[in-house]
């Protein structure tokens, strides 16, 4: 992906080299970041990096955390690659030393998506297979109380896709970001309302990652990439999960969101409004708690432990032995 040509920025290779998994989604949106890079002056190439969950076919939370991007981050310290591109949400809670997120781009719809073949998700019957390998997807359909029967379920989009249009499942919850960035969210039968089903923090996100020693690659990564609006929202959701010290298979769902306020003096001034939702108890008939706040956008991280705090005042200690423990037995009992 060559660009113009424009005087070499010191620090920052010549060509970078973009790290990606192989899968068609995560190619297109490694795409999306080096053609803004290649237009802004920085020419680069796509490295494709398999990883483990690329590999497997087990239940993602059989597999442990950083499944999908421990692969990078390897390539990446080793130095063979400049650049990592993430699906926010893959990402564990903790930043591994050496390596920094650099940026956080504009936000894809962090809406999940409902695949049918017509029906919206009100309108499935009790009964309905629907697919999703997302205990907090399926924590939050069995709360809804439409005696909708859920099928944990992995693999690519045409994958799970197919599996409705082959009449195997009446439905399948998938990211809808990831249906707009292939140019397939007409596929979608319904965005699901947030209030109806919060997706997993951070998704939509991106996160574009680099070593902690390129400073002026970092710094150049921000200037063309960077939303601080974004950012916030992102680390305010991530915040409840490591709060909760709930990994991102968890079931957890998070949303932030820029909203316009009045300060003391009467002045317009950003903040965020964070929701979280907590599925505790067995998936198949637990509670799902829920709660809300509103705060900073320079205290981010703090508003999300809050809001993980009043979640554990609701019962979400209960998470670890109850929650975690029923994921496991649902994941297991359809193999």
């Amino acid at each position: 992906m060559s660009g113009p040509a424009v005087p070499a920025t010191p620090g920052v290779p010549a060509t970078l080299r973009i790290g990606t998994r192989p899968s068609t989604l995560a190619v297109a949106q490694s795409t999306t970041i080096a053609d803004r890079l290649t237009a802004a002056g920085h020419p680069c190439e796509l490295v494709t990096i398999s990883t483990s969950g690329d590999r497997s076919m087990a239940p993602v939370t059989t597999l442990g955390v950083g499944v999908f991007v421990s692969a990078l981050r390897d390539a990446l310290t080793a130095g063979e690659i400049d650049v990592a591109v993430h699906s926010f949400k893959d990402l564990p809670t903790a930043q591994p030393g050496g390596l920094r997120i650099a940026a956080v781009p504009g936000r894809e719809d962090a809406r999940d998506a409902l695949v049918t073949n017509g029906r919206v998700l009100g309108e499935l019957g009790r009964g309905a297979r629907v697919g999703t390998g997302s205990p907090r997807r399926a924590a939050q359909l069995y709360a809804l109380g439409q005696g909708l029967e859920v099928v944990p379920i992995r693999g690519n989009v045409d994958t799970r896709i197919g599996k409705v249009r082959s009449g195997e499942l009446d439905a399948v919850v998938v990211a809808a970001a990831g249906l707009r960035r292939l140019g397939r969210v007409d596929e979608a039968a319904e965005l699901i309302d947030p209030l109806q089903m919060l997706p997993a923090p951070a998704q939509g996100a991106l996160a574009i990652e680099c070593r902690g020693t390129d400073t002026d690659l970092a710094a150049t990564l921000q200037a063309v990439l960077d939303d601080p609006g974004v950012r916030a929202a992102v680390a305010a959701e991530r915040a409840v999960l490591a709060t909760l010290e709930a990994g991102c298979t968890a079931p957890v769902g998070a949303l932030a969101d820029v909203v316009s306020d009045l300060d003391d003096d009467g002045r317009a001034v950003d903040r965020l409004s964070l929701r979280a939702a907590l599925g505790v108890g067995e998936i198949t008939g637990g509670d799902v708690l829920r709660a809300s706040v509103t705060g900073e956008m320079d205290a981010a991280e703090k508003l999300g432990a809050a809001l993980a705090h009043e979640l554990l005042d609701l019962g979400a200690e209960d998470l670890p032995p109850a929650g975690l423990g029923s994921v496991n037995r649902w994941i297991g009992s359809t193999e």
